[in-house]
C-alpha cells in the first residue's frame, strides 16, 4: 500500500469521537459499562427474536455482534501495543452474524458476556501506558492512535444501542 493511500484521519473516526461526546477513553469505557447495566432485559425478552424489517438482525444477534467485534478490536490493539508487526485483516460482519448461534442464547447470557468482555477490555486499556496508547496503528487504509480503538469499541456500542432503542423497543407491544 502506498503511503498516500493511507487515511490518517478516517471519516469514521470523527463519528467515533462524536458518539463518545469528546470524553476520554477511561471515562468512555466506564460509561459503557453503565449503559450495559441499565439495559432492560425484561423488555428485550418480550421483544424476543422480532426484527423491525426482514433480513435485519435480532437483538440477540446485535449483542453477539458487539461481543465479537470487541474481541476483534482488542486483538488488534494487542498486536499494535506489543509491536507484533502484523497488519490485521478485515472481517465480514455479515458472514459472522449468519454463523453465530446468538438466537439460541438467552438475553441474560449475552449481556453477561458483553459485560465480561467489556470489563476485560477496560483492564487491558488501563494496563497500557501513555506511549502505548499513543502508538500509531496502521491497518487497511487507516492510520490512527491505539487509544481510538477503545473509543471505537464504545462508539460501536452507542451506535447499536441507539438502533435498538429507535427500531427494536417499539416492537415491545
Amino acid at each position: 500500500m502506498k503511503n498516500q493511500e493511507i487515511k490518517k484521519d478516517p471519516e469514521f473516526l470523527a463519528y467515533v469521537l462524536a458518539l463518545n461526546e469528546g470524553i476520554a477513553l477511561d471515562e468512555a469505557l466506564q460509561k459503557s459499562l453503565i449503559q450495559i447495566d441499565t439495559l432492560d432485559l425484561a423488555q428485550f425478552n418480550r421483544i424476543g427474536l422480532k426484527t423491525y424489517a426482514e433480513g435485519k438482525w435480532t437483538i440477540h444477534q446485535i449483542l453477539q455482534h458487539l461481543i465479537d467485534w470487541e474481541r476483534i478490536w482488542c486483538y488488534r490493539a494487542i498486536l499494535f501495543a506489543r509491536r507484533e508487526g502484523t497488519i490485521p485483516e478485515g472481517h465480514d460482519q455479515e458472514v459472522m452474524g449468519e454463523n453465530s448461534n446468538a438466537n439460541e442464547l438467552s438475553i441474560e447470557q449475552l449481556v453477561r458476556e458483553l459485560r465480561t468482555v467489556r470489563q476485560s477490555s477496560v483492564l487491558m486499556f488501563q494496563s497500557f501506558n501513555k506511549k502505548i496508547l499513543e502508538t500509531n496503528c496502521v491497518f487497511f487504509e487507516y492510520e490512527m492512535p491505539l487509544y481510538t480503538i477503545g473509543l471505537t469499541i464504545t462508539a460501536h456500542q452507542i451506535h447499536h444501542f441507539k438502533v435498538v432503542q429507535e427500531r427494536y423497543l417499539p416492537l415491545d407491544t
